[in-house]
């Protein structure tokens, strides 16, 4: 993940859950210390983050619609859920995704 594109992701997140992220939750959803987290949050948006937390973001990047279910995740596409049920399954997922996310947050 580069810089831009963890930059984007808040950006996609704060949309996602209705609220401005900011640096500071991103260092919590990042599990980084609360000294001096928001300052390595900025850095990242310029050089990328850690591969560890570039992980962890792609799984909570599934909060919004703008990124893919990730395949291990995509229990939605199997022959044993009707094809009319799928949409609302997906839409389920991605609010407890969004759910997930604003516990961290607190």
């Amino acid at each position: 993940m580069t810089g831009p594109e963890f930059k984007k992701l808040r950006e996609n997140l704060s949309e996602a859950l209705g609220r401005k992220i900011t640096a500071a939750d991103m260092a919590k959803l990042c599990e980084l210390p609360p000294a001096g987290g928001a300052d390595t949050i900025r850095r990242w948006e310029v050089s990328g983050p850690s591969p560890k937390v570039a992980k962890l973001l792609g799984i909570l990047a599934m909060a919004s619609e703008r990124y893919p279910i990730l395949e291990k995740f995509d229990i939605f596409d199997r022959h044993d859920v009707p094809v009319t049920e799928r949409p609302a399954r997906r839409q389920a997922f991605r609010e407890q995704m969004r759910e997930d996310v604003r516990r961290r947050l607190g």
